[in-house]
């Protein structure tokens, strides 16, 4: 399969393949089948995806589901927050170099629901449909590499702003999720039960501490101290012009291959703004939650010029064990890194920049970038 077909396959289709029968049954409902006619072809290749989901689902239920249960997670999760296009990704590959902890992969995001008992026979038949790279950023990617919890989340409470963008049409009320602020209480203790579930499904696994990266965390920093009241938190940020210039950049080329709906007509700016600044003040409102030495805030700038420098200081910071272990496996993996290519961004216009200071300066002044 050529690249550009990889890219399609896994892109078009994305985390709704792991979907299960009555989840996307509830889905469809909920958004009133409302699915373009230019997208039936992604809703069919959908569709067929969730029955047999729905059986794997049922086999891992049925040899699983005491287990999960008894599951205790003895080890609370590391976070990794930032907003979109901070680093994230490049942080999370980093710390999950070190082999005492855990972390969700590509197919266990993928299929939430069966990932216990079909990962070892079918990941590698999954791989091979992966592109080695992602699309908007050329960043490596594998059906073993770290990834987004969101995406299992997304599948299996239907609480996440991911499904905004599958179904535009009704996106304010996917926004709702990235916050949780007014939903009712109901959602948002299934959405609890579902993050609970998932983290004992990857603690059963894998038998270590896990580390969780997905940017709409960042904003949800009081529900997961709710959840796992010992957690400990590593944020990285980064300039916002070229935060801003760079998601906007990733959408373009990504997000259409998702819809299942056309989206209404409207300034996507104005929807980034409106997003990245609730994720800002939602992160500096919550913040002093943590108690002091179990969150660190780290700058990408930095990470980028001293990577092993920055990454001994959360080590400290943080109280973790290991680094000198870590150190010959850090310095191997950013060896591999010496070729990458970040992408070309354009230049924001001078009335963009201008928005992106009124609306994020926030952000500017808690981090000191220059406006």
């Amino acid at each position: 399969m050529s690249s550009a077909l990889k890219h399609r396959w896994s892109v078009e289709n994305n985390f709704l393949l792991g979907i299960t029968a009555g989840r996307w049954w509830r889905l469809l409902r909920e958004n009133r089948f409302a699915v373009d006619p230019a997208y039936w072809h992604r809703a069919a290749v959908i569709t067929l995806a969730s029955l047999f989901n729905w059986l794997d689902a049922r086999n891992e239920e049925r040899f699983y589901a005491e287990a999960v249960r008894g599951t205790v997670v003895e080890r609370p999760p590391l976070f990794i927050l930032g907003h979109p296009r901070t680093g994230t990704t490049h942080l999370h590959n980093l710390v999950t170099l070190d082999p005492q902890f855990g972390f969700p992969n590509v197919y266990q995001v993928t299929y939430p629901h069966s990932f216990l008992s079909t990962e070892e026979r079918r990941s590698r038949q999954f791989a091979s449909h992966l592109p080695s790279k992602r699309l908007m950023d050329n960043v490596s990617l594998g059906a073993d590499r770290p990834h987004e919890d969101e995406f299992a989340l997304a599948i299996s409470s239907l609480y996440s702003p991911m499904l905004a963008v599958n179904f535009p049409r009704h996106g304010e009320k996917y926004r709702r999720y990235l916050t949780f602020e007014g939903v009712p209480a109901e959602e948002l203790e299934e959405w609890k039960r579902t993050m609970r579930w998932f983290v004992k499904k990857l603690t059963l696994k894998q038998r270590r501490r896990l580390v969780l990266k997905s940017p709409q965390h960042t904003a949800r920093i009081r529900l997961l101290l709710e959840l796992f009241p010992e957690a400990c938190f590593v944020n990285i940020h980064r300039e916002p012009y070229t935060v801003f210039s760079s998601w906007r950049y990733a959408l373009d080329k990504a997000v259409w291959f998702l819809f299942l709906q056309k989206p209404p007509a409207g300034n996507i700016d104005e929807d980034l703004l409106r997003d990245g600044k609730v994720i800002f003040d939602a992160y500096f409102d919550q913040r002093h939650l943590v108690p002091p030495g179990r969150l660190v805030d780290v700058a990408y700038e930095d990470l980028e010029a001293r990577p092993v420098g920055v990454m001994r200081e959360i080590y400290e910071k943080l109280g973790l064990a290991g680094f000198e272990a870590l150190r010959p496996r850090l310095q191997a993996y950013l060896d591999t890194l010496q070729g990458y290519r970040k992408n070309l961004l354009p230049e924001l216009a001078p009335d963009v920049k201008a928005n992106v200071n009124r609306e994020w300066r926030r952000a500017f002044d808690e981090w000191g970038y220059r406006a």
